[in-house]
């Protein structure tokens, strides 16, 4: 931090702007001093006091109460993101007063969560209850980005298909693979093959995952490669969704073989192996450094990656 902006974050005090983002709500100097159980004249001294500090205007002041100045409105954006980051701050450190002894922030694809994750967490926190670990999906694309702007000491996911997205800068470690398989109604076509290629597929209707998710990028640029566009029907969000939009004939769909065979009854539905070499993945463990991470983000990462070797899964070397 520059010496600058050393210097203004001394000269803000957080009780001021927790009256500005009160004014602001209320549009009424007197009615948050009397929500806050202040004097109006002292909040009208910490407003006053606080644009001297920033050196700008902040709120239009009239008879029926106060309006916000455009750097009014940019600070109030600020403000709220700043206080709800202390607030936060604040739950997570009294977890540690009632026992919790770390911390770990993981996001995930939805591929990593339904074939693997539950599992392998369930067994780090019998052996580790003291752990809290916080668990978010999302698409691949933004699991990435979680772990480059430092949302998130952990991500897993498929970061092939990505290498394009930035993800570059970012350290990875071996976890699980997975396969790639397309799914059809009972008694479909392709259902009677034992195998094929995805090309096949690109006759039918699909039902197609996120645009930006990994598998429907891969499957994207599949077609692209052999000059042709997916047929596509509907976007899901889910894996579930996906084989129900199946089964009630709106198309084919692509989904990882595990996830398929832990959604027992989702429809009448069969699965049909794909040969391309992208269907196999791997789903990587990444951060932005593996050796700066918190001790309790690198005991997950040890026991992932010991959970891959007992599965049978490559590990790091």
């Amino acid at each position: 931090m520059k010496s600058s902006e050393r210097n203004f974050a001394r000269r803000i005090d957080l009780t001021s702007l927790q009256l500005f983002v009160a004014v602001c709500e209320l549009g009424s100097i007197g009615k948050a001093a009397e929500r806050e159980f202040i004097a109006a004249s002292a909040v009208s001294k910490r407003l006053s006091d606080l644009e001297a500090t920033l050196d700008t205007s902040l709120l239009y002041r009239h008879t029926r109460g106060v309006d916000l100045t455009p750097a009014g409105e940019s600070l109030l954006h600020h403000a709220r993101s700043v206080l709800f980051s202390l607030e936060k701050m604040q739950g997570e450190l009294s977890e540690y007063a009632d026992g919790v002894r770390g911390h770990v922030r993981v996001h995930a694809s939805i591929s990593a969560i339904v074939q693997f994750l539950p599992e392998d967490l369930g067994a780090f926190i019998r052996r580790h209850a003291e752990v809290k670990i916080d668990l978010e999906e999302h698409l691949s694309t933004e699991v990435i980005r979680a772990v480059q702007e430092g949302a998130a000491d952990l991500g897993i996911c498929n970061v092939g298909v990505l290498t394009k997205s930035g993800a570059g800068d970012l350290q990875t470690l071996p976890y699980r693979q997975d396969r790639l398989v397309l799914i059809v109604p009972k008694g479909h076509a392709l259902a009677s093959q034992g195998a094929i290629n995805f090309e096949a597929a690109l006759d039918y209707d699909q039902v197609g995952l996120h645009a930006t998710s990994s598998i429907y990028l891969a499957m994207r640029q599949a077609a692209a490669a052999v000059g042709r566009t997916i047929k596509l029907r509907i976007h899901v969000t889910g894996l579930d969704a996906m084989c129900r939009m199946i089964h009630n004939g709106l198309g084919v769909g692509v989904m990882p073989q595990r996830a398929f065979e832990l959604m027992h009854g989702v429809g009448e539905l069969e699965s049909v192996v794909l040969t391309d070499d992208w269907a196999v993945r791997q789903i990587e463990l990444v951060a932005r450094d593996f050796s700066t991470l918190p001790v309790t983000a690198r005991l997950l990462v040890d026991h992932l990656t010991a959970r891959a070797v007992a599965t049978g899964q490559p590990a790091p070397t």
